[in-house]
């Protein structure tokens, strides 16, 4: 991620360069050297080491997975509790909107929460990328996961 403090769609995403650019690289490096090791030469101790270098991989790419599930999780209940207070009375209508249309709605200001609610419950805005795009305004989420 950038460190601008204004955010925007071409700079919140966010990189962490040594878990993206060096341990799932390495990870998954170890995992194919270690299936090719077993292809060549089967034994139960290049059997075992396949196997861990697998759970491995995987175990890291879960650790990674389970914090981001907890917090779209958190995102959809700060985004509803913010839904309900800008648009009151309209809960029945927060239920149509998906986990994706609230993580993408959690950067847009106050301000154009309504049209961009209006825009996705008429099927303009589809994907979390789509509702992204549309936001003029951006609230900077710099505390994520």
């Amino acid at each position: 991620m950038s460190d601008d403090s204004v955010q925007n769609f071409g700079n919140h995403a966010r990189w962490l360069p040594a878990w993206h650019f060096f341990v799932l690289p390495v990870l998954l490096i170890n995992a194919i050297a270690s299936l090719v090791t077993l292809a060549k030469g089967p034994s139960v101790g290049t059997l075992w080491e396949a196997v861990v270098a697998i759970a491995l991989a995987v175990g890291f790419v879960y650790c990674r997975w389970m914090p981001l599930q907890v917090q779209d999780r958190m995102i959809r209940l700060e985004e509803t509790l913010r839904l309900e207070r800008l648009l009151p009375g309209r809960y029945t209508d927060f239920e149509k909107l998906t986990r994706a249309h609230l993580i993408g709605l959690r950067f847009a200001s106050d301000a154009e929460v309504p049209h961009l609610v209006e825009r996705i419950l008429s099927g303009e805005l589809t994907t979390r990328k789509d509702v992204k795009m549309a936001v003029q305004h951006w609230r900077p989420d710099h505390i994520r996961v």
